[in-house]
């Protein structure tokens, strides 16, 4: 039987618009690294992390704060958007999002996301 991986990663390659994407997840013990690139850098680096002051039934709030990088308001809600799916099925484990994406369009997240989907490690 052949040994398990410490670090499980997956990485994959797509053109959105035009553009070269690259998403690489890597899971760790303790959470979750992903990276989407169009430019080929690590770029922004968020920490996504699930809220356990929540009173909220319905599901666990995220808390995103930006580590490297620029702290604009449409880096969170890009972050929120793309991550908070990962941590839920990870079993609300904190990622950690490393983005350089040169467009921020609907259509660029949700194919973003359904290519996070195809490198799953969690």
């Amino acid at each position: 039987m052949d040994p398990q991986p410490i670090i499980r990663s997956k990485q994959t390659e797509n053109t959105i618009k035009g553009i070269q994407t690259q998403v690489v997840c890597t899971e760790f013990s303790n959470y979750i690294f992903i990276v989407l690139t169009q430019y080929g850098k690590i770029g922004t680096l968020v920490s996504i992390t699930p809220d356990t002051k929540s009173g909220d039934i319905s599901g666990p709030l995220h808390t995103t704060k930006v580590l490297l990088g620029k702290d604009e308001p449409l880096t969170h809600v890009y972050a929120k958007n793309v991550a908070t799916f990962v941590s839920q099925e990870a079993g609300n484990r904190p990622v950690l999002l490393g983005l350089s994406l040169k467009d921020n369009s609907a259509e660029t997240m949700k194919t973003v996301k359904d290519m996070i989907k195809s490198c799953k490690v969690w």
